[in-house]
């Protein structure tokens, strides 16, 4: 085991080396950069920016030093902790981050439990209890929730809440705790608004993992070992978590790693409906203004967490099946 994960960790090392300079070289596409932009945007409201002021502008920011030079220097930064420096706040990215990070990773844990913790029971259920109407009822659920697009159920469910519980529409907490210590108070402010981001962001997630478990099961529950174990009288509860619930369960371990980068970049489109203090917006305005630092430390963040999610998925599948081996040789 411990072979294996340090292979995997290599792995994932050279992977985000990979990932970064591809982040680096899709971020400088796009004619220009961010000083240009800005003089651009400057013109436009008639003012004129003097060459003297530009040149001295590129040099500060570092503009004016060849693309290669530019990625080491951002990918050094990165090992050592340094995001790098945005330029349109003027500020280093872990200070405009701030709090920000941390709130993206409190939604996004949160919204990987409502999908697991919701999703399993009911396919299940609905693989245990097939054609019932029970399994139809939740079928169907499962289909709205795959077909409603998360900025409408967003605008739905913000609209309830405010109506029947009296929350503040929009942010993931009250307004006036924006830019406040963190308290007890802050915290259950955090915890009553964040159910409708992760039940708006969770729902398609939880609707196509209900159907995966779903099919996965039935087709285990049709497989020889099943009727031999009840032919053999063993109890239906033992029988299904003993073999057939355990085997079902390779996929579902396995989207973890699909699952991360899904919510993440789902949870960009909410964030920005619902004004909520994540990264997402930060993303968006940072992608549209050219900041690259600012957008390829956010798309960094994104590589990490799914690579992190490939290794726990693969972990857990070689700890789960005993079919699977670490070191990749074929069992005869």
């Amino acid at each position: 085991m411990l072979n294996y994960l340090s292979r995997r960790i290599l792995t994932m090392l050279l992977t985000l080396l990979a990932i970064s300079a591809l982040v680096f070289v899709i971020i400088q596409l796009p004619p220009g950069d961010y000083l240009s932009s800005y003089i651009a945007e400057l013109e436009s409201q008639g003012e004129l920016v003097p060459h003297e002021k530009i040149a001295f502008l590129r040099h500060q920011y570092g503009l004016d030093r060849p693309m290669v030079e530019q990625y080491f220097v951002w990918v050094f930064g990165l090992i050592q902790g340094d995001l790098g420096y945005s330029f349109e706040h003027n500020l280093p990215v872990a200070v405009v981050v701030g709090d920000r990070l941390f709130l993206t990773l409190v939604l996004n844990f949160v919204t990987i439990l409502f999908v697991y913790v919701v999703s399993f029971p009911i396919g299940v259920y609905s693989a245990t209890h097939q054609y019932s109407w029970g399994d139809h009822g939740l079928t169907f659920l499962g289909f709205i929730g795959l077909a409603t697009p998360n900025f409408l159920l967003a605008l739905i469910l913000m609209y309830l809440a405010n109506v029947w519980f009296g929350t503040s529409i929009g942010t993931l907490m009250d307004p006036h705790y924006i830019n406040q210590p963190w308290s007890a108070a802050k915290v259950l402010s955090v915890l009553e608004h964040l159910w409708v981001p992760v039940v708006v962001i969770g729902t398609s997630g939880t609707a196509g993992m209900i159907r995966r478990l779903r099919a996965n099961l039935l087709d285990e529950l049709q497989k020889q070992y099943v009727v031999t174990g009840r032919a053999k009288g063993l109890p239906p509860g033992r029988l299904l978590v003993k073999y057939p619930l355990r085997m079902a369960l390779n996929p579902f371990i396995a989207d973890i790693g699909n699952l991360i980068p899904q919510i993440v970049s789902g949870s960009v489109i909410v964030s920005a409906v619902m004004s909520l203090q994540t990264t997402g917006p930060l993303l968006l305005q940072a992608l549209q203004s050219q900041d690259m630092y600012l957008a390829g430390s956010f798309l960094m963040f994104l590589a990490l967490l799914t690579v992190i999610g490939m290794f726990v998925s693969d972990v857990l599948l070689a700890m789960l099946d005993p079919r699977i081996r670490l070191a990749g040789t074929a069992v005869q």
